[in-house]
């Protein structure tokens, strides 16, 4: 799985995700640390990526401004809840791949998750 990490994505979540094998690209790594929600959700359509973010924003850009992506996965993570978070998120991504997020909007939180299909 192909993943974009926002800029509000902390490193600790990059370096998770690595670890467990998956490619990650930071929005600074490919010139977008500047970028607007927008362009960043482009980007990963263009290129077959996923976007990790902690911006709940992306939620309007998804739903109400039927944009298309994807995937979006959306953090809800504290620095209190960090480790049960980053353990959602591999238990996740163990069970659904790639294809199974294509239009999907994904909210991970400590214990739990949340996937809704956009509908087109």
């Amino acid at each position: 799985m192909r993943f974009l990490a926002d800029q509000d994505v902390w490193q600790a979540t990059v370096d998770f995700i690595r670890t467990a094998g998956y490619e990650v690209q930071r929005a600074a790594e490919v010139g977008l640390a500047q970028a607007s929600d927008g362009q960043l959700l482009e980007y990963t359509r263009r290129e077959g990526r996923v976007l990790l973010t902690r911006d709940k924003g992306f939620g309007s850009l998804v739903f109400v401004k039927e944009r298309e992506h994807k995937g979006v996965i959306l953090l809800r993570v504290a620095p209190e809840t960090l480790e049960a978070v980053h353990r959602e998120l591999g238990a996740f991504l163990a069970e659904h791949g790639q294809e199974d997020l294509s239009g999907c909007f994904v909210v991970i939180e400590p214990g739990r998750h949340r996937l809704r299909r956009v509908l087109s």
